[in-house]
């Protein structure tokens, strides 16, 4: 049986296929998954993947129906479990309906750039970008041209477009093959997940772009964020603590937003002997950082920090390291709010219930280019906008 892969989700190809046009063309298609052809555990992914994709852009790629390749929306979904417990059977059936855009030779994608700059105690303005799929083309911005940085990610070399004008909603090109190349992912366990819908496991959750990975640590640490430099991952170890009191577990994990282009994760832990704190993680397609908004029910201490020190510097809006580590890069921080620097190297924010920040690497050290340096990385990080993608007729 061949496969339909319908965004990040792999099905067997469709069974059943009708096509209609009224006020827009519709495709129908529904089909089975049965375990044990698959696992039991992959078979309720993909029931949940189903239910998951509804109504987002995706790329859709038939193995046997390539005419039908393009872009498309799903405006609706649903499925069926049928339990035959005397076979051994699971066998989910779904149904999905998609309205078509047509095939990337007829469509751009359109980033919509919603917002403003990231509200701030240092009067910054924030530095305007966006950062495509990997083997996108015509990035198109009118009259005014952006610059342009390339990152080496794991999916291959990304593009960042710096200074995007303002009111404009940047067009480009994109093969369906290369659509998810580059994207943000969550993991549980090792497996992508589709959509908001799946639970994830506490200690098992993964957050990655191909630049940035976040992690939670068993021991020795809250969370790791490892930065993909010279060819190889290379994580920090960073506690998160309230009050005084480092987490060394979190009590649960879920999803926010699961988009291609933003993913944000909410972590939660309980606090002694009453309350509970929480952890929002995001990270976007081509940033090299991760941004964090700590919450706790009173108001009192936050903080983040390094779990083994480095001297970091004050740079009032951020901290960073002034001397290359053994990798070669400089680990920084900061916020968009006052903080005090963190002996440990790290921020601390005092009487106070949240506290909003971002962590990272200056990659390449005293070598790093424009656009990878701390003022570039903070800039990114005030000037980041919400990101909508939207398929438009050329």
């Amino acid at each position: 049986m061949a496969d339909l892969q319908l965004g990040r989700l792999t099905l067997r190809e469709t069974m059943r296929f009708t096509e209609s046009a009224y006020q827009g063309w519709s495709m129908h298609i529904e089909g089975v998954e049965v375990c044990p052809l698959l696992t039991r555990a992959e078979t309720w992914d993909r029931f949940d993947g189903v239910l998951g994709g509804q109504g987002g852009l995706i790329a859709a790629l038939w193995e046997e129906k390539s005419e039908r390749n393009g872009y498309y929306t799903v405006s609706s979904a649903s499925g069926e479990v049928r339990d035959r417990k005397r076979q051994g059977i699971t066998e989910i059936a779904w149904k999905v309906s998609l309205q078509r855009h047509g095939p990337d030779s007829d469509v751009d994608l359109e980033s919509r750039l919603p917002g403003a700059a990231r509200l701030n105690d240092f009067s910054l303005t924030g530095e305007r970008w966006s950062a495509p799929s990997i083997g996108h083309y015509a990035y198109f911005t009118g009259a005014t041209i952006p610059s342009t940085l390339t990152r080496a990610t794991t999916d291959g070399d990304i593009i960042v477009y710096r200074g995007v004008p303002a009111d404009v909603s940047p067009r480009w090109g994109c093969r369906v093959e290369d659509y998810l190349r580059g994207r943000v992912r969550v993991l549980n366990s090792g497996v992508e997940r589709v959509g908001a819908a799946h639970p994830l496991d506490a200690s098992q959750w993964e957050l990655g772009n191909g630049l940035v990975r976040v992690r939670p640590m068993s021991s020795g640490g809250s969370i790791e964020v490892a930065s993909f430099t010279g060819g190889a991952w290379r994580p920090k170890a960073w506690w998160v603590d309230i009050g005084g009191t480092q987490i060394t577990a979190w009590d649960s994990a879920s999803v926010l937003q699961n988009d291609l282009e933003r993913c944000t994760i909410r972590l939660a832990v309980r606090r002694s002997p009453v309350g509970r704190a929480y952890l929002d993680l995001t990270l976007r397609r081509g940033s090299r950082i991760i941004e964090g908004y700590l919450q706790r029910g009173d108001s009192g201490t936050l903080s983040v920090y390094l779990a083994s020190a480095e001297t970091l510097t004050d740079s009032t809006s951020y901290v960073v390291r002034s001397t290359n580590d053994a990798d070669g890069n400089r680990v920084v921080a900061g916020s968009a709010r006052n903080f005090d620097p963190h002996a440990d190297g790290g921020l601390t924010r005092t009487l106070n219930t949240a506290m909003d920040f971002w962590l990272g690497v200056v990659a390449g050290g005293d070598s790093s280019v424009s656009g990878d340096q701390a003022t570039n990385l903070r800039d990114q990080y005030i000037g980041a906008l919400p990101e909508v993608v939207a398929a438009v007729r050329r």
